[in-house]
C-alpha cells in the first residue's frame, strides 16, 4: 500500500464556547407604570433566556398628505398640450385650405383655355369645305317700285 492509497487522517475539532462579559448598559430611569413585562423562554438544551417582551408599537396615523403639484397647474399643462395638439390640426386644416384654392383656380384657368379656344376657333377658323350657318345665293336681283323682283 502506498501513501496514494491510504485515506488522510481525520480530524476532529470541537468548538469551545467563547465566554466574553459585556459591558455593564447604563441604567435609564423608568417611568413608573411603564415597565415592559418580562418574558423568559426555555431553550431544549435546558438554558433559560429571559427578556422583555417585544410589543409592537403603534404606526403613527398616516398624516393628509397633499399634491406635490396643485390642481391649477396641472390643469394649465393640459390646456397646453391641448393647444399644441390643436394647433397641429388647424396648420394642417390651413394647408387643406390652400391646396383646395389652388385647386379650384386651376380648373377656372382650365375652363377659360379650353372656352376661350374654341371661340377663337369659331372665329379664326377657315372656310374650307362646308362652313356652319346659313347660305345665301345673292342673284342679279332688279328692284323696280320698291319691288323685288329675282
Amino acid at each position: 500500500m502506498t501513501h496514494l492509497d491510504r485515506p488522510p487522517a481525520v480530524e476532529v475539532h470541537h468548538p469551545q464556547p467563547i465566554t466574553i462579559h459585556p459591558p455593564t448598559a447604563p441604567l435609564v430611569p423608568i417611568q413608573p407604570g411603564t415597565v415592559p413585562a418580562v418574558q423568559s423562554i426555555q431553550l431544549p438544551d435546558g438554558r433559560v433566556v429571559t427578556g422583555y417582551a417585544l410589543t409592537p408599537t403603534p404606526a403613527p396615523a398616516p398624516a393628509e398628505t397633499h399634491p406635490v403639484i396643485s390642481r391649477t397647474a396641472v390643469n394649465i399643462a393640459l390646456g397646453g398640450v391641448g393647444f399644441g395638439a390643436v394647433c397641429g390640426g388647424l396648420v394642417l386644416l390651413t394647408s387643406f385650405i390652400a391646396a383646395l384654392a389652388a385647386l379650384i383656380t386651376q380648373l377656372i384657368i382650365l375652363a377659360a383655355v379650353i372656352f376661350g379656344g374654341f371661340i377663337a376657333v369659331q372665329i379664326l377658323g377657315t372656310s374650307r369645305g362646308r362652313s356652319p350657318g346659313t347660305t345665301v345665293n345673292i342673284r342679279k336681283a332688279v328692284i323696280k317700285r320698291s319691288h323685288f323682283h329675282s
